[in-house]
């Protein structure tokens, strides 16, 4: 039984330094999955709030329509028929075309509101796609020290993992 040897070492030193880059490009990693969900539901947000404008701008055309097609018929009823007989009508569709014309307020400030809305959602979507490009871009340089083994590239690694940290953060608070 003596042929029989169990090696236990395969020729290869322990790098501590390497394990703590391991540890290092996982950690990155889970930021990077971190911020790209973020990214994404961001950019989900923002078609949703242009979605509800463009919504709001089609309503608003609608009742513009409706106020114009009113005063149409004002007109309409004031020059073909006798005062007497249009009195009722006319009064009628000046009420209905002045609630028209007030209502179109209220829905573009809202349109607008949500244009806002829209804005801010690209622009919270820019910051975390800058971050997930530079924690991407940071993972990969981390991990060339695998095959490298310079100690430069963890560094520059994490440099670019840090930038992509903080336009996350940026992206999370604005």
């Amino acid at each position: 039984m003596s042929e029989i040897e169990i090696h236990h070492e395969h020729g290869h030193d322990i790098d501590a330094y390497g394990r703590r880059i391991g540890v290092l490009v996982g950690v990155i990693g889970i930021l990077l999955a971190g911020v790209t969900i973020a990214s994404h539901r961001e950019h989900t947000a923002a078609v949703i709030h242009k979605t509800e404008a463009n919504d709001q701008w089609s309503f608003y055309q609608a009742k513009k329509i409706r106020a114009q097609v009113l005063d149409v018929g004002i007109g309409l009823a004031a020059s073909l028929g006798k005062p007497a007989d249009t009195k009722d009508a006319v009064a009628k569709m000046t009420a209905d075309r002045d609630h028209q014309a007030q209502d179109t307020e209220s829905i573009q400030e809202e349109a607008k509101a949500k244009e806002a809305e829209s804005l801010r959602a690209e622009q919270r979507a820019l910051r975390f796609d800058l971050g997930e490009g530079l924690l991407e871009l940071g993972l990969v340089l981390t991990s060339l020290y695998f095959l490298s083994k310079k100690k430069s590239f963890p560094i520059f690694g994490l440099t670019a993992a840090g930038l992509g940290l903080v336009a996350a953060i940026l992206g999370a608070i604005y």
